[in-house]
């Protein structure tokens, strides 16, 4: 089973101490480097998540090879919401976890 994750699950479960559930339920998440940077990079560790995704070596983080879908989606996308969902393409993954509506309304699409 192929699962792609956006940064918002991955910090809200890192918050409320269930981080470990994305593993037990799914065995491997592969998140773009959008949402590592985001999550990592950039993120606060307040609530956990920073240290939770650089620590969790069952998270793979994949580049996005088509770089002119995520900037056609960067109209109504941020990037790490973009880089989700083309690597869920890339990867025909069976599983998006991603609470953004805008964002999911363009995986149906």
């Amino acid at each position: 089973m192929i699962v792609v994750s956006n940064t918002t699950p991955l910090i809200g479960l890192a918050s409320i101490g269930r981080f470990e559930l994305l593993r037990k339920i799914f065995r491997e998440v592969y998140i773009p480097q959008a949402v590592y940077d985001e999550a990592v990079v950039f993120g606060r560790e307040k609530g956990g998540a920073k240290q939770e995704v650089s620590a969790a070596t069952w998270i793979k983080v994949k580049e996005v090879r088509d770089r002119l879908a995520v900037e056609v989606l960067l109209d109504e996308l941020d990037l790490g919401e973009a880089e989700t969902i083309v690597l869920a393409r890339e990867l025909q993954a069976d599983w998006v976890l991603m609470d953004e509506k805008k964002g999911r309304r363009k995986l149906e699409q």
